[in-house]
């Protein structure tokens, strides 16, 4: 027999049985493991062609060090000849030639093509539209002619023992049993009680992506183990410290604290709470704790038990902003990583947040990548839904590490309102279909279960709250008075400026919270002229340098300094400081709430003040959730100062809370399912659900319904999701000696095993950046690449101030950091 190759250095057999083993593991947690397995046999069955192997052998021979067959499927043949060799398409073919007839086989082999079809590109629509109308571009992929696919050759060729496994696991009469028993129980789940509803068809197109995304990971592991052997042993493959010890070093923590007053009673209170709601059945649930009430650790507590009870895999802590992360994190780490484990460093505790390069990788950045294969980790709002719902393989390959987890969703009033019934299904789905426990944590709790249920609301109830009386809470929890000092005219930033100095003066701490990075800057600059120590902090900063300030900022605080610190939105969901007074730009009331919980948060004797400003210029022309939530507020807050006691006379209770959010969901439903221009007005949830608008273009194009049992455009729809509305880049900082050294080490460092620590420590240099930051960046020649041929970008000096982080425009020379750094790398 001849030797089949799958990458240089791994036989093909061997390729495919990795992956299978892999994949039927991920798919195992939703009870399909028998699919994972067919798809890793099946995924690279188009590798048994002459074709390829030709291609293979020619490249293995030229030694290329950029050689990696499966980054794409364009690739350029090394004999000379362009054009595609195509190794997906024979896989599905093979699965649909060998599916019975019955209904329930077609309509999974369907399925199951789809991820064989897609592994190098992300899931590929099912009907595709664009100017010229709409075609079933599955059905096309599917009958591709055999002078392209290679199908006959290969099903000669293919190892007999390959065949034998897969012709097993079709053979078996139970083979369809898992997918059908899903589909009812979705079914089930639906309001609508149809196979045809939005939501239905949507938790179809999600399990489709939990299968692809088994398969991707199982992929990309065994190809990278195999090519680069040294970069397995950063795999932790599951083999976690057991939970039992995490909660035993959580619980040694909790004897630590001190109860030094009512606040820290509360905080144990809650904790406890959570402690005895970990022996619930898996599920969903809400925890409504005030700011300052401690949640963090609490729902650690909550998720630690119940993930020992119900033997889950991991915890996953979703948080809107890198800061928060930083600052949670630490503190988790801290505790569970303790100095005296040194061999548990870095093995419990992975952040995963800053996007190091830009979206397309280039195979070795690939090999980088985390797949969320730790205990415990920490990521973000946009990272979670990019998972779910981004375009290519690199998010979605993450999804399997969904199922059996427990999830908490820090600051969950955060959740971009485009997102929500996307977000909806979501959740609903990893509850109901795949094992997972799921936490929505905040104070001020948005209305996502009163949402229309045809497209998707969260099945909450009394019930799913994990405290047994949040108004008790609140007002147990209450530090400070709320000051509503909207006036007419409206106020100016030297106006807001003084009125902060003037608090930091009488109570000697006062923070600002704005809405943009401009009104920080000019408040910032404002009240230092009154000679105070002024301290500021934004996005425009890397994490390595909002560490550093808050560090300062908190030192200053517990010495009773005074100060005045100047921040965007960032600080008010979780950073754990206490100023004396905070004045807060007028923004959704939520956001005022959050805001409020940087004042007195421990529960000082003296009441705390809160004064809520209406500013006079303010561009939130790119802003839209800020503006809408803030025209909300002056409703509600109007409604507020003509009757209190309706509110019990509380401006950030749960009453006014819940009025506000019934204020703003209603005016936003309409954008709530993600409206999208694709070539027609449409929204992401109809592509990824029934898509009626494609498939009445395709009925009467062809005068007949599309033969696809599955009409999902999800390719178009990834294309077209972005968690935020202006997509990011990141770029390196060169923040101190730390930030100088890590990008001297990047641009030097050319071993794989090298670069992923570097890359790793670089997401606290880093600083995302939108599309018109980045251009004039470039234009200025600011950008420089690590590496020639890479997408990771380090940023010059003079461009980086240490007082406001990044400026479009040279900063002044007292803000610079010394710099000796040579720019020896092309710039962009």
């Amino acid at each position: 027999m001849p030797k089949y190759i799958a990458h240089k250095d791994q036989e093909l057999h061997e390729h495919l049985e990795g992956v299978a083993e892999l994949a039927k593991l991920h798919a195992t947690k939703i009870g399909m493991g028998n699919y994972g397995q067919l798809l890793g046999l099946l995924h690279d069955f188009g590798k048994y062609s002459a074709d390829f192997q030709r291609y293979i052998a020619d490249a293995i021979k030229k030694n290329d060090p950029q050689f990696n067959p499966d980054e794409d499927e364009d690739f350029e043949d090394p004999t000379g000849r362009k054009g595609r060799i195509d190794h997906s398409t024979a896989g599905a073919q093979l699965l649909t030639n060998k599916s019975d007839s019955s209904n329930a086989h077609k309509i999974l082999a369907q399925l199951l093509s789809l991820c064989l079809v897609s592994h190098h590109s992300g899931l590929i629509d099912c009907l595709t539209t664009d100017n010229r109308g709409t075609w079933d571009s599955y059905s096309r992929r599917l009958s591709k002619k055999d002078d392209k696919t290679h199908f006959k050759e290969c099903a000669q060729n293919i190892d007999k023992n390959i065949l034998e496994k897969i012709n097993d696991i079709l053979a078996d009469n139970s083979f369809t049993k898992p997918f059908e028993k899903l589909c009812r129980d979705i079914v089930r789940g639906s309001s609508e009680k149809s196979p045809l509803s939005m939501v239905a068809q949507l938790h179809i197109g999600l399990l489709a992506r939990f299968l692809f995304s088994a398969l991707i990971d199982a992929d990309r592991q065994n190809t990278a183990d195999s090519e680069k052997p040294k970069t397995a042993r950063y795999r932790l493959q599951g083999n976690y410290k057991p939970w039992s010890t995490l909660i035993d070093r959580l619980e040694q923590k909790y004897e630590s604290f001190e109860m030094d007053n009512r606040v820290d009673e509360i905080r144990r209170e809650v904790s406890v709470h959570c402690l005895h709601a970990a022996t619930r059945s898996k599920g969903l649930f809400t925890l409504t704790v005030p700011t300052g009430g401690g949640k963090t650790l609490a729902s650690l507590r909550f998720a630690l038990r119940h993930a020992k009870e119900h033997g889950m895999d991991r915890i996953l802590y979703v948080i809107p902003f890198t800061t928060i992360i930083d600052q949670n994190a630490q503190v988790v780490r801290a505790i569970l990583e303790p100095k005296e484990c040194p061999e548990d460093t870095d093995k419990i505790v992975l952040e995963n947040h800053s996007n190091i390069g830009a979206d397309v990788q280039s195979w070795k950045e690939k090999l980088l990548t985390e797949n969320w294969d730790a205990p415990i980790i920490f990521t973000t709002m946009v990272q979670f839904l990019e998972t779910l719902f981004g375009a290519g393989t690199r998010g979605a390959r993450r999804m399997h590490q969904l199922a059996k987890a427990v999830i908490v969703f820090d600051e969950i009033q955060t959740l971009p309102i485009k997102c929500v019934h996307l977000f909806n299904n979501a959740i609903n789905f990893l509850v109901s279909h795949c094992g997972s426990t799921v936490v929505l944590c905040t104070a001020t709790q948005p209305l996502l279960g009163s949402v229309d249920e045809k497209k998707g609301a969260l099945k909450l109830s009394k019930e799913n709250e994990l405290m047994p009386d949040v108004g008790k809470l609140f007002d147990d929890l209450k530090r400070v008075h709320v000051h509503d000092c909207r006036k007419s005219p409206r106020w100016t930033y030297p106006e807001i400026a003084a009125l902060a100095v003037g608090q930091v003066k009488q109570n000697g701490s006062c923070l600002v919270v704005v809405n943009t990075k401009k009104a920080a800057r000019i408040i910032f600059e404002e009240a230092k002229k009154d000679g105070l120590e002024v301290f500021h902090l934004s996005t425009g900063m890397c994490p390595a340098h909002r560490k550093q300030i808050l560090k300062t900022i908190r030192q200053k605080l517990d010495d009773e300094e005074p100060i005045l610190c100047v921040s965007t939105q960032l600080i008010e969901a979780g950073v754990d400081v206490s100023f004396r007074s905070v004045t807060r730009m007028l923004a959704g009331l939520d956001s005022i709430a959050q805001a409020a919980g940087r004042c007195n948060r421990h529960g000082g004797p003296e009441i705390g003040h809160v004064f809520i400003v209406n500013p006079a210029e303010e561009n939130l022309n790119f802003l839209k959730d800020i503006a809408v939530g803030k025209e909300k507020s002056n409703r509600v807050l109007d409604d507020y100062e003509s009757d209190p006691s309706k509110y019990d006379r509380d401006i950030i209770g749960p009453k006014m809370l819940e009025w506000y959010y019934q204020n703003y969901f209603y005016d936003r439903k309409d954008v709530m399912d993600y409206p999208v221009n694709a070539n027609r007005n449409d929204t992401l949830l109809n592509l990824l659900s029934t898509n009626s608008n494609a498939i009445a273009d395709y009925r009467r194009a062809n005068r007949t319904m599309p033969s696809v049992n599955f009409c999902q455009s999800f390719m178009t729809a990834a294309k077209l999701f972005k968690s935020i509305d202006a997509p990011t880049r990141s770029v390196i900082v060169r923040y101190g000696e730390e930030g100088k050294e890590l990008v001297n080490q990047l641009c030097s460092a050319f071993e794989v095993e090298k670069q992923y620590g570097l890359i790793k420590k670089a997401q606290q240099y880093a600083v995302n950046l939108f599309p018109y930051e980045f251009e004039k960046l470039v234009e200025q020649d600011a950008l420089c690449r690590v590496q020639e041929g890479t997408e990771i970008f380090y940023l010059d000096y003079r461009y980086y101030s240490k007082i406001t982080g990044i400026s479009l425009e040279p900063v002044r020379k007292e803000e610079q950091f010394k710099d000796e750094f040579i720019d020896s790398q092309k710039h962009y």
